[in-house]
């Protein structure tokens, strides 16, 4: 399985909304995620910069590449968009992360 990390933004006092948002994640969302071959996803926020670094493991045959385009997704970020950084279309501004180390 292959590892992907990015860092997304937070915009201040929304921890508490995020995290009460991400608890209560939609089924049908977390269904999709697993069906797109993504396992293992967390979220961490460094307090002092509202930064949020994402990781998760996906899958040989993964499809993450069609999340985007899928109706779910697009509500999700749609509710999303009021708490984080966005693009015009309410993807969340993720940045990639490039992997430096690893203990096996």
């Amino acid at each position: 399985m292959e590892t992907v990390a990015f860092r997304m933004t937070l915009k201040p006092g929304m921890r508490g909304e995020y995290e009460k948002r991400h608890r209560e994640i939609w089924p049908e969302l977390a269904d999709a995620l697993r069906a797109a071959g993504i396992r293992d996803y967390w979220i961490f926020l460094d307090e002092s910069t509202g930064h949020l670094f994402a990781s998760y493991k996906r899958t040989e045959s993964h499809t993450t590449d069609a999340l985007p385009a899928l109706p779910i997704m697009r509500k999700w970020w749609g509710c999303m968009a009021e708490l984080m950084e966005t693009h015009p279309d309410n993807a969340p501004v993720a940045i990639p992360l490039a992997p430096v180390f690893h203990l096996p």
